[in-house]
């Protein structure tokens, strides 16, 4: 059964756009505050020699900093502000996530609504706080190890000086840019985190395009091998849109009911269980957690221990121990996420209480158990979809030598971030064509009287 509002949506007219007053204030601000973004990224951290920075990234741009410098769209590479992104903010959410499945303190907030969701936001940013510290240090511990191809030192003036600086930078560029992607959440359209890491990836697309083609043209790679990476991309969207708008729809009967005397038909409806009910959370979530290890892994491999340069070369982009990690990590957040955006026995109560059960099963506990069934059966399906889609792409980029933007977990980001953000424009119309719809009604029924 198709819903009104999926009529409506197939149906939108878009000069309803040119009048939704509300709707373009959003706009501008999602615009305007992802302006300020890109400026930050290329903000400095102060004590850095710039030249004997861009020497020293391009030794390790191979690497897995390339992937999060991608992510980073570039500040990582120009070492500012917003070197660290978002990423710290997404391990704390993490950590907090986990710590309300095995924390009674945590679990009791979760129970606790709206106050409860705001203590939880406060505890996640005090840990990005902490977790943007570490790395910070990290980062500035191994900035004064490096060195230029003259010996030169990429930091001016090493010290404490060097090392506070740099740590407080970090801390004020990560937070405002959690502020900054609450604000686009609440303020603009679609979700400020997911948008804030899409256009740090989009912003380095032309300059892999033209990475690859140089490629091409100097004969490091061949044109049928080109070919074959943009016919590979346009194949991964292809597979990203048809896989994120599958669902497996379980019908919902409705008994007859007696409505205001009358007795009214039975009624069916259907619940859609989207085969990836996670979305990017996983790939980002393990992306996020393996940026704290590598990252001082690989600043502290040229002046560190012999153990730290092989951890960091066994971490390196492609290598199979980074793999298994990243593919472990998919698959269990792919399973973590689905169980707390999901509960069968919550959804089957809510079912039972509104007279709805599925044809066949029982209400209440059966109910719960088929559920269960059925999303089991399809994490294992998305989180077979995401590590293939995020692996197998890297494995050939890494033997080619391509650009990171080219990847399955590039790509999978900058689709459904955009699928997500064209279904908040139509909802946003829908809700104005409905206003319309009742003001008109109001007058033409004031006019009768």
């Amino acid at each position: 059964m198709v819903s009104l509002a999926e009529k409506m949506a197939a149906n939108l007219d878009m000069s309803a756009f040119g009048k939704a007053e509300e709707l373009k204030k959003r706009l501008w601000f999602t615009i305007l505050a992802l302006i300020v973004f890109r400026l930050g990224t290329f903000i400095p951290l102060p004590g850095i020699d710039p030249k004997i920075l861009a020497e020293i990234f391009a030794r390790n741009s191979g690497g897995i900093l390339g992937m999060f410098n991608m992510f980073a769209g570039g500040a990582l590479e120009r070492m500012t502000i917003f070197a660290l992104n978002i990423m710290p903010y997404i391990s704390a959410s993490i950590i907090i996530q986990l710590g309300q499945s095995v924390v009674p303190s945590l679990q009791a907030l979760k129970k606790e609504g709206e106050a409860g969701h705001r203590k939880v936001t406060q505890y996640t940013r005090y840990l990005t706080v902490l977790i943007t510290i570490i790395q910070g240090y990290g980062i500035a511990v191994g900035l004064e190890g490096m060195t230029g191809s003259a010996g030169l030192s990429a930091v001016i003036m090493p010290g404490f000086v060097f090392r506070f600086t740099t740590i407080v930078s970090l801390v004020g560029g990560t937070m405002f840019i959690v502020w900054l992607g609450e604000q686009i959440t609440k303020r603009g359209v679609g979700n400020g985190s997911s948008l804030i890491i899409t256009v740090g990836i989009i912003a380095n697309i032309p300059t892999a395009l033209a990475q690859t083609f140089e490629l091409g043209r100097v004969g490091s790679m061949s044109a049928g091998v080109i070919l074959m990476l943009l016919v590979m991309v346009l194949a991964l969207i292809y597979l990203i849109v048809f896989v994120e708008r599958a669902q497996r729809r379980i019908v919902i009967q409705y008994p007859k009911r007696q409505v205001m005397g009358r007795m009214a038909a039975s009624e069916s409806s259907h619940l859609p269980l989207k085969i990836n009910p996670t979305g990017v959370i996983p790939p980002i979530f393990a992306s996020s957690l393996l940026l704290l290890p590598i990252t001082i892994a690989n600043f502290s491999a040229e002046s560190g221990p012999s153990w730290v340069q092989s951890l960091s070369q066994m971490l390196g982009h492609g290598q199979p121990l980074y793999l298994g990690l990243y593919a472990f990590l998919i698959a269990f957040f792919a399973f973590f996420y689905t169980a707390i955006v999901f509960n069968p026995e919550e959804t089957a109560e809510n079912l039972k209480k509104h007279g709805g059960f599925i044809a066949g099963i029982r209400p209440g506990k059966n109910t719960a158990e088929y559920l269960d069934y059925v999303i089991a059966r399809l994490t294992v399906l998305g989180a077979v979809y995401l590590v293939g889609l995020c692996i197998l792409p890297e494995i050939l980029i890494s033997k080619l030598a391509v650009p990171f933007v080219l990847g399955g977990t590039t790509l999978l980001i900058v689709v459904q971030v955009t699928m997500d953000f064209v279904g908040q424009l139509q909802s946003h119309l829908i809700a104005y064509q409905y206003e319309s719809l009742i003001k008109k009604a109001s007058l033409a029924h004031r006019k009768k009287r």
